[in-house]
């Protein structure tokens, strides 16, 4: 999921810790991170196909981006979202806050989730997925809010067996820290935090490489609220925190980060937030470099331009082992809830 190209200034202060930093759009990647991207879309009411109620025809559909109305079809034509297209070489990691995604891929696997949940999908030689978005209430405005993040494979495991696990929203571990009354919340999706550890990553994944110290934490600030984050464990980990919100406006180890800017972290030290008047979300990446060549083009991301020729050869050639649904953005029903269904036909459902 990437959105067309935009910056903005940042603040002209640093700190002894880092640097204020332009995201553009998507955000700018570190360490191991490609990038990130956050969509933030004000659908209305569903039609009896889960579509836009309010109708596509000012639409261009099929790359709609950027839409004037706050919300967008992007690769959609029915229903808005990503249909079925490829990857090879790295891992999505697909937090969705409100609404919901359906997913189906090339091994067979589906799911619905969202709310919360977080969709770990580790492509490696390769996998087809669709990612799209049902419009489920037919009766009200359906918001959405997602962040996708692109995390690298070392060379040993671009070859390794495409796989997708679920973090339900219930099962993830939550910090709340209170101060005053005002209250920073961490949701822990990848590493520890404090006493909390995340859920385990994919087997293949380089956040299950304790050297690679990797951690992807979603806080929350209330108005005024404090919360320090702890030390990298390396002087070789990377870390940049993603600032934003209406009016957000953080003050990090002193230096002013607002809404729409980052936070380059540059010392393996502790780090102080301290948020201002409005509410805040940052979304805090880190972990270590992978040391290796990184060559990206479009869907695929491998250490060589001649990797890059082969990943299109194989997908022109096999598809990933082909598209076993009957449509391009496949679509469950209306009325049914959060699951997963895996290649080897196990359903998982969240509390089960």
């Amino acid at each position: 999921m990437t959105s067309p190209q935009t910056s903005q200034s940042p603040a002209a202060n640093h700190s002894r810790a880092g640097r204020v930093v332009e995201l553009g759009h998507p955000w700018r990647g570190i360490g191991p991170f490609l990038f990130a991207v956050h969509h933030l879309d004000a659908y209305p009411a569903g039609n009896a196909e889960m579509g836009p109620a309010t109708g596509v025809d000012d639409r261009q559909l099929g790359s709609d981006f950027g839409h004037p109305s706050g919300w967008n079809m992007y690769h959609g034509t029915t229903i808005p979202g990503f249909p079925a297209h490829p990857h090879r070489g790295f891992e999505t990691i697909t937090v969705v806050r409100r609404g919901v995604v359906d997913h189906a891929d090339s091994t067979g696997a589906s799911a619905r989730y969202g709310n919360g949940d977080v969709q770990w999908v580790t492509a490696g030689k390769g996998v087809s997925h669709s990612e799209v978005f049902p419009l489920v209430n037919a009766d009200r405005d359906n918001p959405f809010e997602l962040y996708q993040i692109w995390l690298n494979l070392p060379a040993r495991d671009k070859t390794a067996d495409p796989e997708f696990t679920m973090q339900w929203s219930e099962d993830i571990p939550v910090v709340v820290h209170d101060e005053d009354g005002a209250k920073a919340t961490v949701r822990v999706i990848a590493g520890a935090f404090g006493s909390a550890t995340a859920l385990e990553p994919p087997k293949h994944s380089w956040a299950s490489d304790p050297a690679a110290d990797v951690a992807i934490w979603l806080i929350d600030l209330e108005p005024h609220a404090r919360v320090d984050l702890p030390a990298p464990a390396s002087t070789d980990t990377r870390r940049m925190l993603y600032v934003h919100g209406e009016a957000a406006r953080v003050e990090i180890d002193g230096a002013t980060v607002e809404s729409g800017l980052g936070f380059e972290q540059s010392r393996a030290s502790a780090l102080a937030l301290a948020n201002g008047d409005e509410p805040s979300t940052i979304l805090v990446l880190q972990g270590a470099e992978i040391g290796e060549p990184v060559v990206q083009y479009g869907p695929f991301v491998m250490n060589s331009a001649e990797e890059i020729d082969q990943a299109y050869s194989d997908y022109r050639r096999t598809r990933f082992g082909g598209w076993p649904w009957g449509s391009d953005a496949p679509v469950h029903p209306r009325t049914e809830g959060r699951f997963a269904r895996f290649p080897s036909g196990r359903v998982e459902r969240p509390g089960q």
